[in-house]
């Protein structure tokens, strides 16, 4: 018996979709809901954009109005009298006065937290770190006047006794010098500082050290390494990018902070070599002393300076990007 194929007509074949809408559909796209989500979230970062955009063109046009009318030249100045007729004013000081406290803050505040959260997440037993943790977390609820209060009741007193060690000791290298004045200086506003933005960075970098991959320690273990290698080798390479992330927080806030630094420093407006007499004072703390009494000309010429610490705030983000993205696998550790 002869057998015979009996061709049959294939089914036209489903019409492929185009390539917007496998776009759309991979991003989950395809319901209302989802649309509308996006849009949404698309609006926010635009809107986000918008802001920033705003912000910096409404103080480019107040700090021309300003610069336009200084005496003195905006950058290298050292004085800051706006009532002057032509008013004279540089944010030569300021700059130096923010610029250091801030990096004392950081050298003291940064090494402590990375230290404290590995504490807490590799060495203190679970009954010991969440009480700690939880002290940390309160610690960084707290409002900076109080912080200012404390700073100025309790540690501007006791900061005597360390001023004539480091005087009797470091004096000769001029950065310790110190004319037994009061001690409301640069140093005195780091440490304070410091205190400040420890519990931003310890809070973040703990998060990040938990979520180190388990295998990476315990195939260091198997290597036979002990817990500060596990720790060295697994941990803080994984966890760099976060640290770095979690110091550029706590940065910010530094070189921001207004009224602890305001209620702490008795600024001069000259540049010392010492840190521990008097500094010329910071772009935050400048602006908060002086806007309430400001003539019209001193407040365009005081958010001149709002400008200028609005570049180095973007600046050391995007330096802290920058440093970032070079890691961006974020995971493993190296060998």
């Amino acid at each position: 018996m002869d057998i015979s194929t009996k061709t049959t007509d294939a089914p036209p074949p489903a019409p492929q979709p185009s390539l917007a809408e496998q776009k759309r559909n991979s991003r989950g796209a395809t319901r209302p809901g989802d649309r509308i989500f996006l849009g949404l979230s698309r609006g926010s970062g635009i809107l986000l954009l918008v802001i920033m955009a705003a912000i910096a063109v409404f103080l480019t046009y107040r700090a021309s109005l300003a610069i336009s009318k200084d005496h003195g030249n905006f950058l290298t100045t050292f004085e800051w009298n706006t009532n002057l007729t032509p008013p004279v004013f540089g944010i030569a000081v300021l700059a130096f006065g923010t610029i250091v406290s801030s990096v004392i803050a950081m050298v003291i505040a940064v090494p402590i937290a990375v230290a404290i959260a590995l504490f807490l997440t590799h060495y203190a037993p679970r009954r010991l770190s969440g009480p700690i943790a939880y002290v940390i977390d309160l610690l960084a609820a707290v409002p900076s006047i109080v912080y200012g209060l404390w700073g100025a009741l309790i540690l501007v007193p006791h900061m005597t006794g360390l001023f004539g060690w480091l005087n009797d000791y470091l004096g000769w290298t001029g950065i310790f010098s110190w004319d037994s004045g009061a001690p409301r200086s640069m140093l005195t506003v780091g440490i304070l500082l410091a205190i400040m933005i420890l519990p931003i960075i310890t809070n973040v970098s703990r998060e990040v050290f938990r979520q180190v991959p388990q295998m990476h320690e315990e195939a260091a273990l198997a290597l036979g390494a002990t817990r500060w290698e596990v720790v060295r080798m697994a941990v803080l390479p994984f966890g760099r990018s976060g640290v770095i992330s979690a110091s550029m927080l706590g940065l910010g806030r530094a070189l921001g902070e207004t009224m602890a630094v305001a209620t702490v420093l008795s600024p001069d407006y000259v540049i010392h070599a010492s840190l521990l007499n008097p500094g010329g004072g910071t772009f935050a703390q400048n602006i908060a002393s002086k806007f309430g009494e400001a003539t019209e000309q001193g407040r365009d010429a005081l958010i001149a300076s709002g400008l200028v610490l609005f570049v180095i705030t973007l600046l050391v983000n995007g330096a802290a990007r920058m440093i970032i993205a070079r890691r961006k696998e974020y995971s493993g550790a190296n060998a």
